[in-house]
């Protein structure tokens, strides 16, 4: 579970909001051209800036690279919990009064603590843009972690665990990662465990903070109308809050998670399963190739083969899916299904059966221009508003995709050959390797 936190304002957020909603479409959306331009702060610091001057808006994101990967161990969910308290009070301003603050100039934040990152994000009306920053970079450098905050966040964080101690999608969860990951982070989970949770001191997130939210390790992108010259000064003012910092590296290692099924009992009618093996990472050559596979094996919803021959056909499931999860430490194959008790064995073999024959045959040349066909054209999508485009720039930033990625991957979908298919299919897919964690009372495993 990652924690969302954010501070919507509800009064005068109508100015906001009447903005966002008659925005519509930005120019260029169709085509997803993106003019990205690279920029250097007088401070020095690099972000990326799109110009959008036809809406009154402007769109801040800012990712950390760490996250939760760099929780101590006896301290798990920290990230999580230091993420959740980042609006709730800085500076002079408790947490009542830092809401009233932004409620008054209309103005929306957003923090939150992923495996691999953390992300803050910011949107404003030009009108009150520098009251706006100048608020945004108190939150960001001066949080107070006040006890009643610490307290009622720490009771939501706790009310989620014992929620998840009871549902069988967390428990599946939780236990294929133990097993992918023993002796890594990866293998705890984010949000932390009723101990550690309760264990966290105010002085714990102190020093979190420190550490998560560095010069060194912001990635930021910044959308709408604005000029680069006023938005350098927006970063440094944002920058100057937060220490330099080290930058923080990452080790990618082999996954190979123990194959077979394990079945977790619990008294529900209907079992859930996990499954996955090692995948590819983001900068692998053979990535966008598997990318594209999987839509139509199991990232295709109702159009794909898992759901074709285990819901549509065989009536075992409602749901089953599967996707790629490139981490920075590790790159996963992951999938599910739901479905009842006396099912799961023969759903669990016909997931096996159509991981089989996609290594071996691979697709047709119209399943593959299908799948190509939805993947652009449903791309251009992820660009309809400011804040859409801004998180996707961090997202380039901080897989290292390249400036003009937004603007070739398309292309880079449409060079994908049955060929490659086959052989990333062959390369990828490994039946044998899938390992399965069940949680219910099925039959017959």
């Amino acid at each position: 579970m990652t924690m969302m936190t954010s501070v919507l304002t509800p009064v005068r957020a109508g100015a906001i909001a009447l903005a966002l909603a008659t925005a519509g479409t930005l120019p260029g959306a169709a085509q997803a051209d993106v003019d990205i331009q690279e920029v250097t702060s007088p401070g020095g610091q690099v972000f990326w800036l799109v110009e959008e001057p036809t809406i009154p808006i402007v769109s801040i994101e800012i990712g950390f690279s760490g996250g939760a990967r760099l929780d101590p161990a006896d301290k798990t969910g920290l990230t999580n919990f230091t993420m959740a308290l980042m609006n709730e009070g800085s500076g002079e301003l408790d947490a009542v009064a830092f809401a009233n603050k932004a409620d008054d100039i209309s103005a929306r934040f957003g923090f939150s603590g992923g495996r691999d990152s953390t992300e803050v994000s910011g949107a404003f009306l030009v009108e009150t843009l520098d009251e706006g920053i100048d608020l945004l970079a108190l939150a960001m450098g001066s949080p107070r972690f006040d006890a009643e905050p610490v307290a009622r966040v720490r009771g939501q964080i706790l009310s989620g665990i014992a929620q998840d101690e009871t549902d069988p999608q967390a428990i599946a969860g939780k236990e294929w990662a133990a097993r992918a990951f023993p002796d890594h982070a990866y293998g705890r989970p984010s949000s932390g465990t009723k101990e550690t949770i309760t264990a966290i001191t105010v002085e714990d997130m102190r020093t979190a903070h420190k550490r998560l939210m560095t010069r060194a390790n912001a990635h930021i992108g910044i959308v709408g109308a604005i000029n680069a010259a006023k938005a350098g000064k927006i970063v440094d003012t944002l920058m100057a809050v937060l220490p330099e910092g080290a930058t923080v590296t990452a080790e990618p290692r082999d996954v190979a998670p123990p194959p077979g099924v394990i079945v977790i009992e619990q008294d529900v009618p209907q079992s859930t399963a996990i499954f996955g093996h090692a995948g590819l990472a983001r900068d692998d050559p053979d990535f966008i190739p598997a990318f594209v596979m999987n839509r139509v094996l199991g990232g295709g919803g109702f159009s794909s083969r898992l759901m074709e021959e285990v819901r549509e056909k065989r009536g075992l499931a409602y749901s089953v899916y599967s996707y790629l999860s490139a981490r920075d430490e590790a790159a996963l194959y992951l999938g599910g299904v739901q479905t009842a008790n006396e099912r799961v064995a023969e759903s669990i073999d016909v997931i096996r059966a159509e991981w089989t024959r996609m290594a071996t045959e691979g697709m047709s040349e119209e399943d593959l221009e299908k799948a190509k066909r939805y993947l652009t054209g449903a791309f251009p999508l992820q660009f309809d508003s400011n804040a859409k485009i801004a998180n996707y720039l961090i997202f380039v930033q901080m897989e290292d995709l390249g400036i003009d990625y937004i603007n070739i991957r398309n292309d880079l979908i449409e060079a994908v050959t049955v060929e490659d298919i086959k052989r990333v299919a062959a390369r990828v897919l490994k039946p044998d390797a899938l390992s399965i964690v069940v949680v219910g009372m099925p039959v017959g495993l």
